[in-house]
């Protein structure tokens, strides 16, 4: 029963990982007319208002005495935390990339799966030799999927490379969140609070028009209810039974999703060099999951 649970999570987590791929063709459309705070601002507020009648049917379904209170304090500062941070990851991100190429944003921001296990022994969490393999095959598939030109380090990596430490950050923050408060109130809670840091960033820094919103609606649409309404929501869900190194890999495979989305979408072609990148990053994922369960099926073997 384990087992199964452990893999229905992590294909939740795939799904998320290819909603949000696809998403960059979304981000790329949307940017044509707004800037990078106002962008984030309108998809996560719509983000959360998708949220709301999922929130209200889960309510309802509990008895009266289960379900958590909206205004919890606990669950606010959860809330905050994770809002702060998807702010910085974000925003750093949507900036970054505006300074740098596309390759350059999707491989540097992968390397959260190697900060992810690096930030868990800090606070003593086990991580197998399966997942460090994994997280190396699929930082060298990411490397050979987007970087296509010399890797030197500009302006624009440099943001792009701090907001992979924020969105390690989030993926750690989340699984300890999850087990101590309502996941679909902590997804509310944490984009209401992205929603409001990228409106006072747009309103401090960008000229907001509601013309270029309104041309931007159908990105904005697709970014706010499924990359953030439903995509952020799986991630909470499943990151309450998947180990935070192996969600960080799963999710990884964003970038092979993002590729083929340019493929389908915008007319990017897909290269020998890319396809080895996409084969080494599936490797990586299956080894992360299959040599750690191996090692647990011969220790119980023996003890038995």
């Amino acid at each position: 029963m384990q087992t199964t649970t452990s893999w229905q999570a992590n294909l939740l987590l795939l799904t998320t990982a290819m909603i949000w791929g696809f998403a960059f063709v979304a981000q790329r459309l949307g940017m044509e007319h707004v800037s990078p705070f106002t962008f984030n601002a309108t998809r996560f507020l719509v983000g959360a208002v998708s949220l709301l009648p999922v929130l209200i049917l889960y309510r309802l379904k509990k008895p009266v005495a289960q379900r958590p209170r909206l205004l919890d304090r606990f669950g606010l500062l959860g809330g905050i935390c994770l809002g702060v941070v998807l702010f910085l990851g974000s925003s750093l991100q949507q900036i970054g990339i505006v300074y740098t190429t596309a390759g350059k944003a999707g491989f540097i921001t992968g390397l959260y799966v190697i900060i992810v296990p690096l930030l868990g022994l800090l606070w003593k969490q086990r991580t197998g030799m399966g997942t460090w393999m994994g997280a190396l095959l699929a930082v060298v598939g990411m490397y050979f999927l987007s970087i296509t030109d010399g890797f030197n380090i500009s302006h624009g990596d440099l943001l792009v490379l701090v907001s992979a430490l924020f969105w390690a950050i989030h993926v750690q923050l989340i699984s300890w969140f999850t087990q101590r408060f309502d996941s679909l109130l902590l997804s509310l809670y944490q984009f209401l609070f992205c929603a409001l840091l990228s409106w006072l960033a747009a309103l401090q820094w960008e000229t907001i028009s509601i013309s270029a919103i309104r041309a931007a609606m159908y990105p904005i649409l697709y970014a706010g209810i499924i990359s953030v309404g439903i995509a952020y929501t799986l991630q909470v869900v499943a990151q309450q039974k998947a180990h935070p190194a192996h969600a960080a890999i799963i999710l990884s495979l964003e970038s092979v999703f993002a590729l083929l989305g340019g493929w389908l979408f915008l007319g990017e072609i897909l290269s020998p060099r890319g396809l080895f990148g996409c084969a080494l990053m599936l490797v990586g994922m299956i080894l992360s999951q299959l040599l750690p369960e191996r090692r647990r099926k011969s220790v119980s073997y023996e003890l038995t």
